[in-house]
């Protein structure tokens, strides 16, 4: 008779898990920074807010955002005008429109990871879907399964309204799922849209601005397991180590709350760049969609406690220059990205593919992480480099949101 341990054995992979696939997609709908403020204040009847309108377009510049990807068009706005007001009720429209369109993004993105890993899609064995919108059920999860014909015994796990961190968790997860189930592939997708949060502008409530400078649609799927087949799977990135950890004192830095007029986003001033950031990130849900709360020092409480986690995750391998390592970090704003780059004293480049997703695509929430990553490992075998990783060994993902939570995953770069 066999014992426990040898069953365990025997489930386990003998290998690190690996990503071996990356996809993306976008809505078709590409809007110009640098123009965005016209149609805004204009879809929205708020042009004679005209002093307004001026702070909205200095916040779109600072932004450093050059275009986005938006599902909602001007004639979908324009079929549903309470989403254009501010804080109307209008969840149920929102509903209507995530429910089905985070699925259909989201397939876009897998259809083309599974088209790079080549191996037949009955062979996937796992579904890991984070989204900040669409609740529901059965999830996108079940829709997702459906829409690419998956197995209907394939294992799936929904993460909702976790926010810009998530990006970071379901690689964390995947990890566990492929290390501990001998030949288990994982799709691990993260689908996200701005439908939840777009409302119409407010004189008292310059949150909600930031909110529309900076959020935009997109989807990343990756296809992760263990042991990957000799000459069949073509191993990107192995995932050495993944950590969680929630800032010290850190609540309420930034919050979205799920309402009647959709998700709604706040940003709570702070006088201090401290490490004290209770609420840093929230998130509520209401009719009107779900809104989104910050402080003002969230780049501080990140840059300011961004060490710890790198020490931690770091010090095992003996591994203390930042800049010897490639960096996947999540570019909530170029103000995070500033802080961080000057507090680690890290040289221009190092960030420069993070920079480089938020000019071209704004900030896609736990997706633009996966973006990242695909621009790193695309750029590395363009200028030849020897390693997927911008010809370096090792590299960092940071993922930034709610509660401050920050997920750290350190990965091994593969010889190209």
């Amino acid at each position: 008779m066999v014992t426990v341990e040898e069953v365990r054995k025997a489930q386990r992979a003998d290998g690190p898990a690996t990503i071996m696939a990356i996809g993306t997609a976008n809505p078709a709908n590409c809007i110009d920074q640098s123009t965005y403020p016209d149609f805004y204040f204009r879809i929205t009847n708020s042009e004679h807010k005209t002093e307004l309108k001026e702070k909205f377009k200095r916040m779109c510049e600072k932004s450093t955002i050059k275009k986005r990807y938006m599902y909602l068009t001007e004639e979908i706005l324009k079929e549903n005008p309470k989403m254009c007001e501010y804080m109307a009720p209008s969840l149920d429209a929102r509903q209507d429109i995530v429910v089905v369109q985070i699925p259909k993004l989201a397939k876009e993105a897998a259809t083309k990871a599974i088209k790079e890993w080549g191996q037949p899609k009955s062979k996937i064995t796992h579904l890991v879907f984070c989204s900040v919108s669409g609740v529901d059920m059965p999830g996108a999860d079940y829709q997702l399964t459906k829409l690419l014909g998956l197995s209907p015994s394939v294992k799936r796990l929904m993460m909702y309204q976790q926010g810009c961190f998530a990006g970071g968790t379901v690689l964390r997860l995947a990890k566990d799922l492929a290390e501990n189930n001998k030949g288990a592939r994982v799709l691990v997708v993260s689908s996200e849209m701005h439908a939840l949060t777009f409302c119409g502008p407010s004189d008292t409530d310059l949150e909600t601005l930031i909110a529309q400078s900076l959020f935009s649609d997109g989807a990343a799927a990756v296809i992760i397991g263990s042991d990957p087949i000799p000459e069949v799977e073509k191993p990107l990135f192995e995932i050495v180590s993944a950590a969680q950890t929630i800032l010290p004192d850190s609540d309420g830095a930034i919050q979205g709350h799920l309402r009647e007029v959709g998700l709604t986003f706040h940003l709570r001033k702070a006088q201090t760049i401290l490490p004290e950031s209770d609420g840093a990130i929230d998130g509520h849900l209401r009719k009107a969609g779900i809104a989104i709360h910050l402080i003002k020092n969230v780049a501080g409480l990140i840059s300011n406690n961004i060490e710890n986690s790198l020490v931690e995750a770091f010090k095992p391998l003996g591994i203390s220059d930042w800049n010897s390592l490639f960096w996947i970090t999540h570019p909530g704003g170029p103000g995070i990205l500033d802080q961080v780059e000057k507090k680690l004293a890290l040289k221009p480049e190092k960030l420069k593919p993070s920079r480089h997703v938020l000019n071209e695509y704004g900030n896609m929430s736990s997706a633009c992480v996966l973006f990242i990553m695909d621009e790193i490992r695309k750029s590395s075998a363009k200028n030849g480099l020897k390693t997927t990783g911008q010809g370096l060994e090792w590299g960092v993902l940071f993922g930034f949101g709610p509660g401050l939570t920050v997920e750290t995953v350190v990965l091994h770069s593969v010889s190209t």
